[in-house]
Protein backbone atom coordinates (compact mmCIF):
# COMPACT_ATOMS: atom_id res chain seq x y z
CA UNK A 1 0.00 0.00 0.00
CA UNK A 2 2.80 2.09 0.49
CA UNK A 3 4.66 4.27 -2.23
CA UNK A 4 7.97 5.56 -2.29
CA UNK A 5 9.22 9.22 -3.94
CA UNK A 6 10.41 6.73 -6.67
CA UNK A 7 7.99 4.53 -7.11
CA UNK A 8 4.23 4.22 -7.93
CA UNK A 9 2.81 0.95 -8.18
CA UNK A 10 1.11 -1.71 -11.92
CA UNK A 11 -1.79 -6.00 -19.92
CA UNK A 12 -1.71 -8.34 -20.38
CA UNK A 13 -4.88 -11.14 -19.42
CA UNK A 14 -1.10 -11.06 -19.33
CA UNK A 15 0.77 -9.26 -21.11
CA UNK A 16 -2.76 -7.60 -21.33
CA UNK A 17 -4.04 -8.48 -18.10
CA UNK A 18 -1.25 -8.36 -15.39
CA UNK A 19 -0.30 -4.64 -16.76
CA UNK A 20 -3.65 -3.04 -17.36
CA UNK A 21 -4.98 -4.87 -13.83
CA UNK A 22 -1.67 -3.07 -12.37
CA UNK A 23 -2.36 0.05 -13.74
CA UNK A 24 -6.20 0.20 -12.39
CA UNK A 25 -4.18 -0.79 -9.07
CA UNK A 26 -2.42 1.89 -8.92
CA UNK A 27 -4.97 4.02 -8.53
CA UNK A 28 -4.64 2.52 -4.79
CA UNK A 29 -1.11 3.53 -4.14
CA UNK A 30 -1.99 7.35 -5.38
CA UNK A 31 -5.21 8.04 -4.04
CA UNK A 32 -3.80 6.57 -0.69
CA UNK A 33 -0.97 9.21 -0.33
CA UNK A 34 -1.45 12.42 -3.14
CA UNK A 35 1.14 14.48 -1.10
CA UNK A 36 3.62 12.00 -2.31
CA UNK A 37 5.68 12.87 -5.56
CA UNK A 38 6.43 10.67 -8.72
CA UNK A 39 9.32 10.96 -11.02
CA UNK A 40 8.76 11.86 -14.36
CA UNK A 41 11.61 9.74 -16.52
CA UNK A 42 12.77 6.31 -15.17
CA UNK A 43 16.47 4.95 -14.51
CA UNK A 44 17.47 3.41 -17.63
CA UNK A 45 19.15 0.65 -15.57
CA UNK A 46 17.38 0.49 -11.97
CA UNK A 47 15.66 -2.44 -12.73
CA UNK A 48 18.61 -4.95 -13.85
CA UNK A 49 20.65 -3.99 -10.50
CA UNK A 50 17.60 -6.11 -8.29
CA UNK A 51 16.66 -8.64 -11.09
CA UNK A 52 18.35 -12.24 -10.97
CA UNK A 53 20.33 -13.02 -13.57
CA UNK A 54 18.80 -15.66 -16.14
CA UNK A 55 20.73 -18.95 -16.70
CA UNK A 56 18.64 -20.94 -19.40
CA UNK A 57 15.64 -20.44 -20.82
CA UNK A 58 13.06 -22.63 -18.76
CA UNK A 59 9.79 -21.49 -21.15
CA UNK A 60 10.84 -20.98 -24.83
CA UNK A 61 8.59 -19.50 -26.33
CA UNK A 62 8.74 -22.10 -29.59
CA UNK A 63 7.21 -24.22 -27.35
CA UNK A 64 4.03 -22.55 -26.45
CA UNK A 65 0.76 -24.21 -28.28
CA UNK A 66 -1.15 -20.77 -28.94
CA UNK A 67 -3.16 -21.91 -31.78
CA UNK A 68 -3.22 -21.63 -35.50
CA UNK A 69 -3.19 -17.94 -34.94
CA UNK A 70 0.32 -17.89 -33.78
CA UNK A 71 1.33 -19.09 -37.55
CA UNK A 72 0.90 -15.40 -39.10
CA UNK A 73 3.68 -13.98 -41.00
CA UNK A 74 2.53 -10.95 -40.85
CA UNK A 75 6.04 -8.63 -40.52
CA UNK A 76 6.14 -6.98 -37.32
CA UNK A 77 7.42 -3.85 -36.97
CA UNK A 78 10.82 -2.24 -35.37
CA UNK A 79 9.93 -1.50 -31.59
CA UNK A 80 10.38 2.00 -31.85
CA UNK A 81 7.75 2.25 -34.15
CA UNK A 82 5.09 -0.57 -32.85
CA UNK A 83 2.78 1.38 -30.98
CA UNK A 84 -0.09 1.32 -33.55
CA UNK A 85 0.66 -2.13 -34.10
CA UNK A 86 0.31 -3.21 -30.62
CA UNK A 87 -2.41 -1.05 -29.37
CA UNK A 88 -4.34 -1.84 -32.74
CA UNK A 89 -4.15 -5.74 -31.39
CA UNK A 90 -4.80 -5.17 -28.16
CA UNK A 91 -7.90 -3.25 -28.72
CA UNK A 92 -9.05 -5.95 -31.19
CA UNK A 93 -8.39 -8.89 -28.04
CA UNK A 94 -10.27 -6.74 -26.10
CA UNK A 95 -13.26 -6.16 -27.46
CA UNK A 96 -15.90 -3.52 -26.56
CA UNK A 97 -14.76 -3.50 -22.88
CA UNK A 98 -13.51 0.00 -23.21
CA UNK A 99 -9.87 -0.90 -23.23
CA UNK A 100 -9.02 2.73 -25.52
CA UNK A 101 -9.93 4.50 -22.73
CA UNK A 102 -7.19 2.93 -21.10
CA UNK A 103 -4.53 2.36 -22.59
CA UNK A 104 -1.35 4.91 -23.44
CA UNK A 105 -0.16 5.12 -26.81
CA UNK A 106 2.81 5.42 -26.23
CA UNK A 107 5.97 2.92 -25.93
CA UNK A 108 3.55 0.19 -24.92
CA UNK A 109 5.53 -2.61 -25.36
CA UNK A 110 8.72 -1.26 -22.92
CA UNK A 111 5.49 -0.13 -20.17
CA UNK A 112 4.40 -3.38 -20.57
CA UNK A 113 8.05 -5.07 -20.50
CA UNK A 114 8.92 -2.81 -17.27
CA UNK A 115 5.81 -3.94 -15.66
CA UNK A 116 5.42 -7.37 -15.49
CA UNK A 117 9.56 -7.22 -14.52
CA UNK A 118 8.65 -5.13 -11.94
CA UNK A 119 5.45 -7.43 -10.53
CA UNK A 120 8.27 -9.91 -8.68
CA UNK A 121 9.85 -7.00 -6.63
CA UNK A 122 8.82 -5.65 -3.47
CA UNK A 123 9.37 -1.97 -4.10
CA UNK A 124 6.74 -1.04 -6.49
CA UNK A 125 5.92 0.16 -9.80
CA UNK A 126 7.26 3.29 -11.16
CA UNK A 127 3.96 5.11 -12.45
CA UNK A 128 6.18 5.99 -15.49
CA UNK A 129 6.16 2.54 -16.72
CA UNK A 130 2.09 1.70 -16.60
CA UNK A 131 0.74 1.21 -19.92
CA UNK A 132 -2.37 1.95 -18.69
CA UNK A 133 -3.94 5.19 -17.36
CA UNK A 134 -4.87 5.63 -13.82
CA UNK A 135 -8.46 5.53 -12.68
CA UNK A 136 -10.66 8.24 -11.23
CA UNK A 137 -11.45 8.56 -7.55
CA UNK A 138 -10.34 8.27 -4.46
CA UNK A 139 -9.27 5.49 -2.15
CA UNK A 140 -11.61 4.29 0.40
CA UNK A 141 -11.61 2.42 3.33
CA UNK A 142 -14.47 1.36 5.58
CA UNK A 143 -14.29 0.95 10.00
CA UNK A 144 -15.68 -2.05 11.56
CA UNK A 145 -15.49 -1.15 14.79
CA UNK A 146 -11.68 -0.20 15.64
CA UNK A 147 -10.09 -2.04 12.46
CA UNK A 148 -10.05 -0.05 9.31
CA UNK A 149 -9.75 -1.55 5.90
CA UNK A 150 -9.82 -1.05 2.42
CA UNK A 151 -13.40 -0.24 1.51
CA UNK A 152 -16.19 -1.64 -0.79
CA UNK A 153 -16.65 1.09 -3.25
CA UNK A 154 -13.29 0.83 -4.20
CA UNK A 155 -14.41 -2.16 -6.53
CA UNK A 156 -16.27 0.37 -9.30
CA UNK A 157 -12.90 2.30 -9.45
CA UNK A 158 -11.30 -1.22 -10.62
CA UNK A 159 -14.33 -2.28 -12.79
CA UNK A 160 -13.10 -0.95 -16.27
CA UNK A 161 -9.56 -2.47 -15.57
CA UNK A 162 -11.71 -5.71 -14.48
CA UNK A 163 -13.75 -5.57 -17.90
CA UNK A 164 -10.67 -5.91 -20.10
CA UNK A 165 -9.59 -8.92 -18.03
CA UNK A 166 -12.84 -11.02 -18.22
CA UNK A 167 -12.92 -9.62 -22.29
CA UNK A 168 -9.54 -10.83 -23.31
CA UNK A 169 -9.52 -14.61 -24.37
CA UNK A 170 -6.70 -16.20 -22.98
CA UNK A 171 -5.42 -18.02 -26.23
CA UNK A 172 -6.35 -15.26 -28.58
CA UNK A 173 -3.75 -13.60 -26.49
CA UNK A 174 -1.38 -16.16 -26.11
CA UNK A 175 -1.12 -16.49 -29.88
CA UNK A 176 -0.81 -12.47 -30.68
CA UNK A 177 1.47 -12.67 -27.96
CA UNK A 178 3.87 -15.43 -29.60
CA UNK A 179 3.90 -13.69 -32.97
CA UNK A 180 4.49 -10.35 -31.57
CA UNK A 181 7.21 -12.31 -29.14
CA UNK A 182 10.35 -10.50 -31.10
CA UNK A 183 9.16 -7.14 -29.92
CA UNK A 184 9.28 -8.31 -26.19
CA UNK A 185 12.46 -9.87 -26.15
CA UNK A 186 14.11 -6.83 -27.64
CA UNK A 187 12.41 -4.70 -24.89
CA UNK A 188 13.22 -6.73 -21.88
CA UNK A 189 17.21 -6.45 -23.44
CA UNK A 190 17.03 -3.10 -23.79
CA UNK A 191 15.39 -2.97 -19.80
CA UNK A 192 18.76 -3.64 -18.93
CA UNK A 193 18.87 -7.67 -19.50
CA UNK A 194 20.68 -8.78 -22.43
CA UNK A 195 20.68 -12.18 -21.63
CA UNK A 196 17.58 -12.36 -20.04
CA UNK A 197 14.25 -13.98 -21.33
CA UNK A 198 10.99 -12.52 -21.11
CA UNK A 199 9.03 -15.05 -21.18
CA UNK A 200 10.61 -16.48 -18.13
CA UNK A 201 10.16 -13.47 -16.44
CA UNK A 202 6.62 -13.15 -17.15
CA UNK A 203 5.96 -16.83 -15.70
CA UNK A 204 8.04 -15.75 -12.47
CA UNK A 205 5.68 -12.72 -12.60
CA UNK A 206 2.64 -15.25 -12.67
CA UNK A 207 3.40 -17.95 -10.34
CA UNK A 208 4.05 -15.05 -8.00
CA UNK A 209 0.87 -13.80 -8.23
CA UNK A 210 -0.54 -16.81 -8.07
CA UNK A 211 0.84 -17.64 -4.88
CA UNK A 212 -0.87 -14.47 -3.17
CA UNK A 213 -2.60 -15.36 0.11
CA UNK A 214 -6.07 -15.11 0.34
CA UNK A 215 -7.80 -14.14 2.89
CA UNK A 216 -11.14 -14.55 4.41
CA UNK A 217 -11.98 -11.11 5.08
CA UNK A 218 -10.54 -7.66 3.79
CA UNK A 219 -6.88 -7.55 5.21
CA UNK A 220 -6.92 -4.31 7.99
CA UNK A 221 -5.39 -1.19 7.33
CA UNK A 222 -3.36 1.70 9.19
CA UNK A 223 -2.49 5.09 8.56
CA UNK A 224 1.14 5.63 8.41
CA UNK A 225 1.70 9.55 7.86
CA UNK A 226 -0.06 10.67 4.51
CA UNK A 227 -0.51 6.62 3.47
CA UNK A 228 -1.91 3.71 4.47
CA UNK A 229 -0.44 0.29 5.34
CA UNK A 230 -0.83 -2.98 5.91
CA UNK A 231 -1.64 -3.87 9.84
CA UNK A 232 0.07 -7.22 9.20
CA UNK A 233 3.43 -6.89 8.54
CA UNK A 234 3.48 -10.29 6.50
CA UNK A 235 1.19 -8.70 4.35
CA UNK A 236 2.90 -5.23 4.08
CA UNK A 237 6.14 -7.25 3.06
CA UNK A 238 4.87 -9.09 0.29
CA UNK A 239 5.67 -8.47 -3.60
CA UNK A 240 4.14 -5.99 -5.58
CA UNK A 241 2.17 -8.14 -7.38
CA UNK A 242 0.63 -9.94 -4.94
CA UNK A 243 -0.37 -6.72 -2.76
CA UNK A 244 -1.96 -5.36 -5.98
CA UNK A 245 -4.05 -8.92 -5.70
CA UNK A 246 -4.63 -7.94 -2.15
CA UNK A 247 -6.36 -4.51 -2.88
CA UNK A 248 -8.72 -5.37 -5.76
CA UNK A 249 -10.13 -7.69 -3.22
CA UNK A 250 -11.03 -11.42 -3.15
CA UNK A 251 -13.72 -12.09 -5.58
CA UNK A 252 -12.17 -9.94 -8.46
CA UNK A 253 -8.52 -11.32 -7.29
CA UNK A 254 -9.99 -14.95 -7.79
CA UNK A 255 -11.02 -13.91 -11.44
CA UNK A 256 -7.94 -12.25 -12.18
CA UNK A 257 -6.23 -15.87 -10.93
CA UNK A 258 -8.40 -18.04 -13.37
CA UNK A 259 -7.61 -15.97 -16.20
CA UNK A 260 -3.85 -16.11 -15.20
CA UNK A 261 -3.79 -19.71 -14.38
CA UNK A 262 -4.88 -20.67 -18.25
CA UNK A 263 -2.39 -18.04 -19.16
CA UNK A 264 0.60 -20.49 -17.85
CA UNK A 265 -0.92 -23.30 -18.75
CA UNK A 266 -0.55 -21.94 -22.67
CA UNK A 267 2.70 -20.15 -22.00
CA UNK A 268 4.91 -22.69 -19.52
CA UNK A 269 6.11 -26.10 -20.11
CA UNK A 270 5.65 -26.75 -16.34
CA UNK A 271 2.45 -27.34 -14.49
CA UNK A 272 1.13 -23.94 -12.71
CA UNK A 273 1.72 -24.16 -9.15
CA UNK A 274 -1.26 -25.14 -6.54
CA UNK A 275 -3.57 -22.88 -5.68
CA UNK A 276 -2.44 -21.37 -1.87
CA UNK A 277 -4.52 -22.30 0.70
CA UNK A 278 -7.12 -19.31 2.01
CA UNK A 279 -5.50 -17.17 4.66
CA UNK A 280 -6.93 -16.36 8.02
CA UNK A 281 -8.59 -13.05 8.31
CA UNK A 282 -5.39 -10.58 8.52
CA UNK A 283 -5.56 -7.62 11.08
Amino acid sequence: MRRHASTGSWIGAVVVVLAIVAGGIYLARKAMHPDISVPTAPAPSASAAAAPAASSVQHPIEQVQAGPAAASTAALPALGDSDANVAAALLALAGDSNLSSLLLSQQLVARIVATVDALPRHDGLAAFTLPARTPRGTFAVDQAGAVTHSGAANSARYAPYMRVVDAVDPQALVAWYVHAYPLFQQAYRQLGYPKGYFNDRLIVAIDDMLAAPEPAQPPAVVRSKAYYVYADPALESLSTGQKLLLRVGSADAARIKVKLRTIRSLLARRPVPVAPTPAATAG
